[in-house]
């Protein structure tokens, strides 16, 4: 697939889905081959979310947290009503999930994704039921929503809906690129 380059203006759809009750499937088993463990970080510094949104988002044109000021991230972050967990696998982060439980009987999860080099083990499905059941496990909580594009993973707004999304609206969007970007394909 041809890349851009920076500067260039990309259209892009943004798909919104919502989850109005829990799922009935129940939590996961942790796929074959997997060492590791599903880790909630406590008060995570910012390097280290910006680190993991640019090791996921890097193929998917992730910038906009880039436009936050540390402090902002920070307080973000740190709010009791927030939860950055990290899959941690062969010693090194695998992938990752924010929860944000600040919007009253709502929980959003604000990023999820996989590094490149775990994709197509199976640890995303795994990751993605595991977020859902916590997100739907703080008490309260009626609604779970998310959002998506078509510059994320082709088969990420596939994969909402397999596990209980309903798309609700969809908006027209486009970025100047801040880096050469080459959409992901499969």
């Amino acid at each position: 697939m041809t890349g851009f380059r920076a500067g260039q203006t990309v259209p892009y759809t943004v798909t919104f889905l919502e989850m109005t009750q829990r799922p009935g499937y129940g939590w996961p088993h942790t796929p074959n081959g997997m060492s590791g463990a599903l880790l909630k970080a406590d008060t995570p510094p910012v390097w280290y979310f910006r680190a993991l949104y640019d090791a996921v988002g890097q193929d998917y044109a992730w910038t906009d947290i880039h436009a936050s000021e540390d402090a902002q991230i920070a307080d973000w972050l740190n709010s009791p009503e927030v939860a950055l967990y990290s899959l941690i696998d062969k010693g090194w982060p695998q992938g990752f999930f924010l929860l944000d439980w600040r919007e009253q009987t709502s929980c959003e999860l604000c990023y999820f994704g996989l590094v490149p080099e775990s994709v197509g083990r199976g640890l995303g499905a795994w990751m993605l039921r595991t977020a859902i059941l916590t997100a739907w496990d703080r008490e309260g909580v009626q609604k779970l929503t998310v959002n998506t594009c078509t510059l994320d993973h082709p088969r990420a707004l596939v994969q909402y809906q397999k596990y209980g999304f309903t798309p609700v609206r969809q908006e027209e969007r486009a970025r100047v690129l801040v880096r050469d970007w080459t959409p992901a394909t499969s």
